[in-house]
């Protein structure tokens, strides 16, 4: 397949334009971008025309950096951890009462 036809996801579009995927929904929607779906499921983007918007200029880069609190770092850390912390505490429990009997 030639280069003009290569066709790249809307995650590496967002990669390309140092955007969030949904700027690049956005894009779509107001036809500055157009967006082919493949086998009527995927949809996807000719990386040439992704490379002409680019080089265009008409689309800022974000570089908005949203600061992630200690808080919240521990909170997803339980959110996401907790089934193995449920299990590490029922094996330690276990592990003790057969040590104990």
């Amino acid at each position: 397949m030639s280069s003009t036809g290569q066709y790249i996801s809307v995650r590496e579009t967002a990669q390309l334009l140092g955007i969030n995927e949904k700027k690049v929904m956005d894009l779509i929607d107001s036809q500055e971008l157009r967006a082919y779906k493949i086998a009527n499921q995927f949809l996807r983007l000719k990386k040439n025309e992704v490379m002409t918007l680019r080089s265009s200029g008409s689309v800022e880069t974000e570089t908005n950096i949203i600061p992630y609190s200690t808080g919240e770092r521990v909170r997803d850390f339980f959110y996401f951890n907790d089934f193995y912390l449920v299990s590490l505490a029922a094996i330690l429990i276990l592990i003790y009462t057969i040590f104990q009997t």
